[in-house]
């Protein structure tokens, strides 16, 4: 188990990937963010775009999507969220991307009023398969201390 203990400030981490499909892009426009240029090629060839392109609040669901499976797979004893700073998308998103998730621990705090956790923020940056960073932001998570006893 990860605690916050564990954690080093500087640390840099490759989470993950995750392959953007068309048919995805288009339900989640259709459900959460139904803009024509996320919804039509036509459309999206009209605007800056150039062609359909993945909504940003869809990026930032699939790097949740990255972000929480290699919490899992690595048995954090996170905490969840309580928000991020500084969302930024840089770049637009298109169906056939593979978008690479990184981040890098930038500060750590033990909690006052709670003894038995802490947080971390960590600078996130998604790249596309080109290395082209696609969007950045600031996670604050909220993780345990470890328990007496609790191994290494």
């Amino acid at each position: 188990m990860i605690y916050f203990e564990d954690l080093v400030v500087g640390a840099e981490t490759e989470f993950g990937s995750y392959d953007v499909t068309r048919e995805e892009v288009l339900e989640f426009a259709r459900k959460y963010d139904p803009q024509p240029f996320h919804l039509s090629d036509e459309a999206a060839a009209k605007t800056h775009f150039g062609r359909l392109a993945a909504s940003g609040w869809h990026t930032t669901a699939m790097t949740m999507a990255v972000l929480a499976r290699y919490s899992v797979n690595h048995e954090q004893a996170g905490l969840g969220s309580p928000g991020i700073d500084e969302l930024r998308w840089k770049k637009p998103v298109y169906p056939g991307d593979t978008l690479t998730v990184r981040g890098k621990i930038v500060e750590k705090t033990p909690s006052r009023s709670k003894p038995e956790i802490g947080s971390f923020r960590t600078e996130t940056t998604v790249t596309n398969q080109n290395g082209e960073v696609v969007m950045t932001f600031t996670s604050i998570v909220l993780i345990r201390r470890r328990p007496e006893g609790a191994k290494d």
